[in-house]
């Protein structure tokens, strides 16, 4: 609990520090608060350039993070969210302390410079690396040491964006992929600890300032539907984007990894030229878009350009998150479907603002497949409750969309370009990389789903598992029934309570022999029992059984005639 406070603060005054050097070089590069508000002006201390210094701005900013990056974190290029995640799920939860001190200045100069990248991905990455430092420190276990790295990210999101709940379910939604007391309590209190100093420095504000919207029509909630779904597809297509022109950079650079940023500022600088709005994290266009200052197709055009601009930032070598562009995208997305669901259905379209917030959530969720975290950060961003009916609407069919046009999101397809599946076994791992065919152990004899609970608990008390696979009268696979199921039911037996095994039957999660061995573990530890049954791919019968025991035994069994080590 005292180190999660710690790294709660440090993540907080972390959050303080990278602030105030995002607006610091935001004035000294554009001369301005935030370009963003001001598109097109001059910079007031180079007026003879006019909006010409946006072509210098970027390479300039290039010139300066490029090679810190190249020297000193390589890991702090991009944006920094996947990174996080791979080193809690495989990494120990180790990360360079040097990562929070280079991530903080290359994704400030990014930004400052005209990079069209959110804050997010950096402040969880330092908050990240300050945890797993602390961790580190103290000689703490594994597990501990990612519940700090979850800490840090969960302080960092709550300083910045004055959302503390959101960067708990951030954390363990994301971070951990896992929901505990344990991880709960300690991400509370660091977020809590950070979001004090957070709203100490910045106010006790919402992040973002929008008007009040209301759902006037039931007629809206479909349209709010169709805009989840349209959401959900953007959100894919701007990961689509995102590393497409990634790889588009990669091809077409040929020089020094440090002159990449400054080379590529260029093109980024032209972008910038054309949509002066796409100047850094954009957040005065979308409160506009909100407002319904846009006509549909300039929002088209800021939708595209925001695309464009975010992918050039990073494929060039930036440092930024895709949050924030996430959000920007939603917005204009939601901004040109309202304004067209108004012109045809004046009536009942509602507010255009409505839909532009509804859909800054459902694109993110869609990107993101993080939900919960959706729905949260958007409530807490804009202290706007009364849209949150159509908002988790619209988030959960984005969700859904997402996930049946793909199987990565945003973050974990960086990933698995690089050849890592957090799913999969970590490189250099003795358990993982095999088969469940190879490590399975033979089926137990199954019961009918007919068979008396008193004669399924003798059943069982005899067998080495704690379940048992269920068959009807014709033999077909029903599921399995668990010693705890049979024990509850006989210690009740209440009036109608179960009397036969058909009627404990519970479905396990299905494990196919030729499913790879570290993606069906995560299915073994959830499971009720000891093990699970093994089902054949394409028939769906069991035809074999995994447990905790016969995994260590196969690890442990001789390969390719070599003797068998004999254990103490």
């Amino acid at each position: 609990m005292g180190l999660a406070v710690l790294v709660g603060a440090g993540a907080g005054l972390g959050s303080i520090v990278f602030r105030w050097c995002i607006q610091t070089f935001t004035r000294l590069f554009s001369g301005h608060a935030d370009y963003a508000a001001a598109p097109g002006s001059g910079h007031p201390h180079l007026p003879w350039l006019g909006a010409f210094f946006v072509l210098a701005a970027p390479v300039v900013g290039g010139l300066l993070y490029g090679p810190l990056v190249n020297r000193f974190a390589k890991e702090a290029r991009g944006h920094g969210v996947p990174e996080v995640m791979l080193a809690v799920a495989q990494r120990g939860g180790r990360i360079s302390p040097k990562v929070a001190v280079v991530k903080t200045l290359a994704s400030a100069l990014t930004i400052g410079s005209g990079g069209s990248v959110g804050r997010e991905g950096p402040i969880v990455q330092v908050g990240a690396a300050l945890g797993s430092t602390l961790g580190r420190l103290t000689r703490l276990t594994e597990d501990r040491m990612k519940l700090l790295v979850a800490c840090g990210a969960a302080g960092g999101i709550a300083a910045t964006f004055n959302a503390p709940l959101a960067g708990v379910i951030f954390a363990m939604e994301l971070i951990l992929a896992a929901f505990s007391i344990e991880a709960f309590g300690a991400t509370v209190l660091a977020s809590v600890t950070a979001g004090i100093i957070g709203r100490a420095a910045f106010g006790d504000v919402a992040f973002l300032h929008l008007p009040a919207f209301h759902v006037q029509h039931l007629a809206q909630y479909g349209l709010f539907a169709a805009l989840g779904v349209l959401a959900g597809a953007v959100g894919v297509a701007f990961s689509r984007v995102l590393y497409a022109i990634e790889d588009a950079c990669d091809w077409a650079w040929r020089g020094p990894e440090w002159l990449r940023p400054a080379a590529g500022g260029l093109a980024l600088g032209l972008v910038l030229l054309a949509l002066p709005e796409m100047y850094g994290v954009g957040y005065p266009v979308l409160e506009g878009a909100t407002e319904g200052k846009y006509a549909i197709g300039f929002l088209l055009v800021l939708l595209v350009g925001k695309m464009i601009a975010t992918s050039l930032t990073i494929g060039i070598g930036g440092s930024g998150g895709v949050f924030a562009p996430s959000l920007f995208i939603g917005a204009m997305l939601g901004a040109a479907f309202g304004a067209g669901a108004h012109h045809v259905l004046p009536v009942t379209a509602g507010a255009v603002g409505a839909y532009a917030l509804v859909g800054m959530g459902a694109v993110f969720a869609g990107a993101s497949r993080a939900p919960i975290t959706a729905v949260v950060i958007l409530f807490e961003l804009t202290g706007e409750y009364s849209i949150i009916l159509p908002l988790m609407l619209a988030i959960v069919l984005s969700t859904a969309t997402s996930r049946a046009l793909t199987r990565d999101t945003i973050y974990t397809l960086k990933l698995r370009r690089r050849g890592i599946d957090l799913e999969g076994p970590a490189p250099g791992a003795a358990i993982g990389a095999e088969t469940v065919a190879r490590v399975m152990e033979p089926l137990p004899a199954p019961v009918g789903g007919a068979v008396e609970l008193a004669d399924a608990a003798v059943l069982l008390s005899r067998s080495e598992h704690g379940a048992l696979p269920v068959h009807d009268p014709a033999r077909a696979y029903l599921g399995i029934v668990t010693a705890r199921a049979v024990t509850e039911a006989l210690a009740e037996q209440p009036d109608g309570a179960p009397s036969v095994t058909g009627d404990l039957v519970e479905t396990p999660p299905r494990v196919t022999a030729d499913q790879q061995l570290a993606n069906a573990l995560h299915s073994l530890l959830s499971a009720s029992g000891t093990g699970l049954p093994v089902l054949d791919a394409g028939t769906g019968e069991p035809v074999g059984w995994l447990s905790h025991q016969g995994v260590l035994r196969a690890l442990h069994a001789p390969r390719n005639g070599e003797t068998a080590e004999r254990l103490p």
